[in-house]
């Protein structure tokens, strides 16, 4: 497994202007909930010499269909976390271990209606909704909780109307 080398990837938590902020559902865990997990921030892979600003956006369009957003900060260091044993090989086609990420705030600027799931013809997510940034860490995979628990703390500022 150390061997394996980390998936270059960006994520964004988005904040509305109530100060909640957007986590979905993988349409793959659809009967997900709470401790158990499914909830997710949204993210994904960078592109070979794509900038994370860039690529954030490009994410945001592809899994939600809007990039109505502005970047109000980023974390400054990037973010790890290994794979479960399970998800090993099978995960990305077995070429990773985990994931590199890199996290930006971003401010929602649409509305509800501009986030759209279904413009994907293979959706990552099935539901959405806007929760209060400290439910974050609860949602999570397991694997994910402790990166989710620092973007709460790092990005706390912005959980405000």
């Amino acid at each position: 497994m150390s061997d394996l080398p980390y998936r270059p990837n960006v994520g964004a938590v988005l904040f509305n202007r109530e100060g909640l902020i957007f986590v979905a559902r993988r349409a793959d865990m659809p009967n997900a909930e709470g401790p158990a997990g499914g909830w997710q921030l949204p993210q994904g892979g960078i592109d070979e010499g794509e900038d994370p600003g860039v690529a954030v956006f490009r994410e945001l369009e592809e899994e939600i269909g809007t990039r109505k957003a502005e970047i109000i900060a980023e974390h400054p260091e990037w973010l790890t976390y290994e794979l479960p044993p399970a998800l090993l090989g099978i995960s990305w086609r077995g070429k990773y271990r985990g994931q590199r990420q890199r996290w930006f705030a971003m401010r929602f600027t649409g509305q509800d209606s501009d986030i759209r799931l279904d413009l994907d013809p293979h959706p990552e997510f099935d539901a959405w909704r806007w929760v209060p940034l400290s439910e974050l860490p609860s949602l999570a995979v397991p694997f994910k909780r402790a990166i989710y628990d620092i973007l709460a703390d790092s990005f706390a500022r912005f959980a405000e109307r």
